[in-house]
């Protein structure tokens, strides 16, 4: 397994991966890990995960480079998400014990009836390079803190920054078995997930990983959580704060030099401020810089790999192809590494690859609509329902078209994010479940109904099913 500095096309360094008797080992080791971590207080299991937040905030330099180097992020955005990861886990810390807390339930007045929420098993996180530590970590946090233990098959692109999520929770004092990454191919996954020993699996990634992760869980009748693509529309009507939408915009759709799930991708605008908002949209992403990502200065680093450029290219020109126009980028920059400027498309056909597809890069598709109820329209014509912004002067109207919009997470006038204190997932081919927030922790938990009757012995012989 061999990581490649996606600035350069350089090797970075080289790894062995887990063989057969090794993932075995591994597998062996979480099982047994597992009878002792679930008995353990969870406020041990707190002080631990605001442990790992510790050695992250110590070390953000470090894990910061680890990424860059590997996949490319510009580097104030990957101490960025060093950052985040130690809020996730400091989140836990703090409210997991709230979370995890028996519920009581109604009952009759001889009866006290709780639901009691405990922990599943050893659960495999697949997960991918856009955001190396930031996945796994809204993984670790809550599902370790419950009681699990965790395993992480992540992208081969990026097995550097594997194997320092792993040390990170050695520094903070893990016990052995509790959390391991291992270094295999995807081929190796369905072997994984048919092994007794693995109680459940989350995934994120392409809706093609999600069907082949979901498909053999499902058969082996094991829980899963998935994560996956989006298309994300941004709204802009008639009445929008047109200087922030343009600026926010831009920022939406070249976060992590646009490598985002949840990124902005299609923006559909009220014909009444398209050319303005044309316009400056074009103008912010053409005053992007595009450069190392070493150099804090830089806006948008290069893509993580050289086949995801070639993605980019075949889509763009099918899509100009099709019909649309382009108003900036466009093309590969001629430059050591794997670069794709900023890149502006209007007239984008309803049914071009800019239109219909996950384009996981800096280029955005721009629409126009007479109205809102186009507007609402087109934003739902996706076979995704991850994300959605819409931009209004008008905050109740703001309200109501979110509830128009088919996904997991709308936002009025603010781009898309996750935040450690509210459930984040899709629907339809975006996915199924939710991470972080209260909703988060209880995905892998057996929500237990525990009876206790007082006062009398022996069984109700009336009750029925």
């Amino acid at each position: 397994m061999e990581s490649v500095n996606p600035a350069t096309g350089d090797p970075v360094e080289t790894y062995e991966d887990h063989d057969e008797e090794a993932i075995d080992e591994t597998l062996e080791a979480a099982h047994e890990a597992f009878d002792d971590w679930r008995r353990r207080d969870v406020t041990e299991r707190e002080q631990l995960i605001e442990s790992a937040a510790d050695v992250l905030r110590e070390n953000e330099d470090e894990y910061a480079a680890v990424m860059t180097e590997e996949m490319g992020k510009p580097i104030d955005s990957a101490r960025a998400e060093v950052e985040k990861c130690a809020w996730v886990c400091a989140y836990y810390a703090e409210h997991a014990g709230e979370f995890l807390a028996d519920e009581r339930l109604a009952a009759d007045a001889d009866v006290a009836a709780f639901t009691s929420y405990e922990p599943l098993g050893p659960v495999l996180a697949v997960m991918p390079w856009n955001f190396p530590f930031w996945q796994a970590f809204r993984f670790i946090a809550p599902h370790l803190t419950a009681g699990n233990v965790g395993l992480l098959k992540h992208a081969s692109n990026v097995p550097g920054c594997a194997l320092a999520i792993e040390a990170v929770l050695e520094e903070a004092g893990y016990p052995e078995g509790v959390f391991t990454s291992l270094l295999v191919g995807a081929d190796q996954v369905e072997r994984i997930l048919e092994d007794d020993r693995l109680a459940a699996a989350t995934l994120t990634g392409s809706d093609g990983a999600g069907r082949a992760v979901a498909g053999t869980a499902g058969g082996e009748l094991k829980k899963t959580v998935l994560e996956l693509g989006g298309s994300d529309p941004f709204v802009v009507l008639e009445d929008a704060p047109l200087e922030a939408a343009c600026r926010v915009g831009a920022r939406a759709r070249t976060i992590n030099s646009g490598q985002s799930c949840i990124a902005a991708k299609r923006f559909v605008v009220v014909e009444d401020v398209y050319e303005a908002f044309v316009d400056g949209f074009t103008a912010e992403m053409d005053a992007l810089t595009v450069g190392d990502p070493m150099d804090p200065v830089t806006d948008v680093g290069p893509q993580a790999r050289s086949d995801l450029v070639a993605a980019l290219v075949d889509q763009v020109e099918a899509t100009v192809d099709a019909g649309a126009t382009v108003e900036l980028g466009g093309e590969p920059l001629e430059r050591e590494g794997y670069f794709y400027p900023p890149t502006v498309l209007t007239d984008v056909p309803e049914d071009s690859p800019a239109a219909r597809e996950e384009v996981f890069g800096p280029v955005a598709a721009v629409f126009s609509v007479p109205d809102e109820a186009a507007a609402i329209e087109l934003a739902n014509d996706t076979r995704f329902g991850l994300g959605a912004s819409v931009w209004t002067t008008d905050l109740e109207r703001g309200r109501r078209v979110c509830r128009e919009l088919e996904a997991g997470l709308t936002f009025v006038n603010e781009l898309v994010k996750s935040d450690p204190r509210h459930p984040f997932g899709g629907v339809e081919d975006s996915g199924y479940g939710r991470e972080l927030g209260r909703d988060g922790i209880l995905e892998f938990v057996n929500r237990k109904t525990v009876w206790v009757q007082h006062g009398r012995r022996g069984g109700d012989e009336t009750a029925v099913e």
